[in-house]
């Protein structure tokens, strides 16, 4: 029977900080917690139990990955399939996602934060989302999968589309808006066959020449694989920054400090990284029923492992809502997931943040926020729009 009790409602209107205060009090409250909302899910919001569900073989990924659920036009690899199916596509792409090549990147990265943050500047600031942050990771993932550049424009335009649908809940968009990101990776595996590349340096072309059990990979696998890449990699730098903007608005010391020792950045970036986790909404399901929290959560029942709540658990980080510089343990966060689903993704994510704050600091005296802040919902938390004033 399933569950019907209602212990928080993820549809409610938040502001910035409204979601982190409702999690603190689910921490202490109700750590395991049922919603009917969303389609009704189970959410993890204390640091152990996110870490075991994402790490234990009893919750799975291949029934519904995100809340709210928005697959609906195929499976998508490697997030879609449980291992070992999915190594084959984490094999095929893990190593162009190294640190090594992520920082082969970074002149291409830092080029276009300055490209981007110039217009800005000149008008004296802007949304640092919509103008900045928004277009920064589509063309870093673009360069980094060698897409075509008249395509980027495009992807940047779908994109937004998908994760705007999304967040409407609206599960006819959502379907609308996947299948143009179809297509987009219909097109690019096109251009792949027609126009081959170097396996080690594309990741494409890795995916079509990688071989499990000495076949070729599935064409429809190759393509949801495709698609997931095309946009997974564009929301959550959108949103860190946005987060991170407003945190250093509101500590000028802050901000200031940073921008006259950049040494610190990388140490800030961690902690930003664990303050404000872009992610509450990635989903697991039981296999059998599971006992956590004195609850029972049955068999295929939706789950959310709410990153953003664990990173924020008392119990394992001390005065969690406070921005502390070289936490002892600030390498047990959970920002990039654990287990065979952690982000592959981290150092291309790490290397984006890093430069985005590096150049935003240097390229002014002070900025402040200059506007309301928009915030994003479920799966994500953070700032979808976030107007500045640049001194």
């Amino acid at each position: 029977m399933k569950e019907t009790m209602q212990d928080f409602d993820p549809e409610r209107p938040e502001d910035f900080d409204s979601a982190h205060a409702e999690y603190a009090r689910l921490r202490r409250e109700c750590p395991v917690a049922h919603t009917n909302g969303l389609g009704g899910f189970w959410a993890l919001t204390r640091y152990d139990d996110v870490k075991r569900a994402a790490s234990d073989p009893l919750f799975v990924t291949s029934v519904q990955n995100v809340v709210p659920k928005v697959a609906f036009t195929g499976r998508r690899p490697p997030l879609h399939l449980n291992p070992p199916e999915h190594t084959p596509y984490r094999k095929a792409l893990n190593p162009l996602l190294s640190q090594e090549r992520s920082e082969t990147l970074v002149p291409h990265t830092r080029a276009l934060s300055r490209e981007l943050l110039a217009p800005m500047v000149a008008k004296g600031g802007g949304d640092i989302c919509v103008e900045f942050s928004s277009h920064l990771p589509v063309h870093v993932f673009g360069e980094w999968m060698r897409m075509p550049e008249e395509s980027l424009a495009t992807l940047h335009d779908a994109g937004r589309a998908f994760i705007l649908a999304v967040h409407s809940t609206k599960p006819e968009s959502m379907k609308e808006t996947s299948l143009r990101l179809y297509e987009m990776a219909r097109d690019l595996i096109a251009l792949r066959h027609r126009e081959p590349q170097d396996p080690t340096v594309d990741p494409t072309s890795a995916l079509l020449a990688a071989r499990h059990e000495g076949e070729p990979l599935p064409d429809e696998l190759i393509l949801g694989t495709v698609r997931q890449v095309l946009v997974v990699g564009m929301v959550a730098p959108m949103v860190m920054i946005g987060s991170i903007a407003v945190h250093l608005s509101r500590d000028p010391e802050l901000q200031q400090r940073l921008r006259e020792d950049p040494s610190l950045i990388p140490a800030a970036i961690e902690e930003f990284l664990r303050l404000y986790t872009p992610y509450r909404g990635f989903a697991r399901t039981p296999v059998c029923p599971v006992e956590m929290g004195g609850r029972t959560i049955g068999k295929d029942e939706a789950v959310a492992l709410v990153y953003a709540s664990a990173n924020r658990d008392e119990a394992v980080f001390p005065n969690s809502g406070e921005f502390i510089m070289d936490r002892p343990n600030i390498a047990e966060h959970l920002a990039f997931g654990r287990g065979p689903h952690n982000c592959p993704g981290l150092h291309i994510g790490r290397m984006q943040l890093r430069v985005a704050l590096e150049e935003l600091l240097a390229a002014t005296k002070h900025f402040a926020l200059d506007g309301e802040i928009v915030v994003s919902r479920w799966p994500e938390i953070g700032a979808l729009s976030v107007p500045l004033r640049f001194d």
